[in-house]
């Protein structure tokens, strides 16, 4: 009996999993379906669910531009540098606060805690001003550089924690050895935390391709927007018919417009 009703449990959970990865796959074939489908079609009242004529026309228009490729330049440029700075800054921050014992630790760990209540948009105009009297407007500056200096305690929390779970008897092993802090944090520490350290890696990848605020705020010219921006571009709200084909075909954040 208990076997008979293991089995129904297994079939069950199997029926979940797949109803769920359907509908959450939905927005990807949603995107696909209408980037194939023809402008009449996109914009007609009723819903096309896959296109009547698969036209490859969507993606021809957008890698011939020469705006998408210089954006999307831009994108893998910003998105690399910030990426290995702020994911460096973040794994050597969360060694000093987990692997060592320095005055005030604790308090500055509670400090750089608290900054995450601080709402985002509350800092908009400071950092705006701060970075323009840095003459840093209208360069990947002001995007690209402050996270070289640890940003997302969040994510800081998360290594640590991963981080603080090493017994400290391979660092003092070390130190019997002759290795500095450098060659611990390198040698030792990095090699034990590579699933958190991938886990932060796709948060903040994802984050810093999505971006769309403060590219849209700080870049201000067409040459240096990256993919988001110059996606939402695309979307007039003053027209009548959308280029949603064109739009949708873009490999973009689907929060860098508005209905989609």
């Amino acid at each position: 009996m208990k076997q008979y009703w293991a089995i129904l449990k297994s079939i069950f959970m199997y029926f979940l999993l797949t109803g769920a990865t359907l509908l959450m796959s939905f927005p990807l074939f949603w995107m696909i379906s209408s980037s194939l489908k023809t402008l009449e079609e996109t914009n007609s009242p009723g819903i096309v669910w896959i296109p009547n004529q698969v036209t490859w026309a969507a993606y021809l228009s957008i890698f011939q531009n020469e705006n998408f490729l210089r954006s999307y330049f831009n994108s893998v440029f910003y998105v690399t540098f910030a990426l290995a700075g702020t994911l460096i800054s973040i794994t050597v921050v969360s060694y000093a606060f987990s692997r060592v014992d320095w005055p005030g630790k604790n308090f500055v760990f509670f400090l750089m805690l608290s900054t995450m209540m601080i709402p985002p948009q509350a800092l908009i105009v400071p950092q705006y001003v701060f970075f323009n009297k840095l003459n840093w407007i209208g360069t990947f500056n002001p995007i690209i550089i402050p996270g070289y200096f640890a940003g997302g305690a969040a994510m800081i929390f998360l290594l640590r924690q991963s981080m603080a779970q090493i017994p400290k008897e391979m660092d003092e092993s070390a130190y019997v050895d002759g290795a500095n802090h450098i060659q611990i944090w390198w040698e030792i520490v990095m090699p034990l935390v590579k699933a958190p350290i991938a886990t932060v890696a796709t948060f903040l990848f994802v984050g810093f391709w999505n971006s769309l605020l403060t590219p849209l705020m700080y870049l201000q010219t067409i040459d240096l927007y990256t993919l988001p921006v110059y996606v939402s571009t695309l979307y007039n709200i003053n027209n009548t018919v959308q280029q949603w084909p064109t739009i949708t075909g873009n490999p973009r954040s689907t929060s860098a417009i508005g209905p989609c």
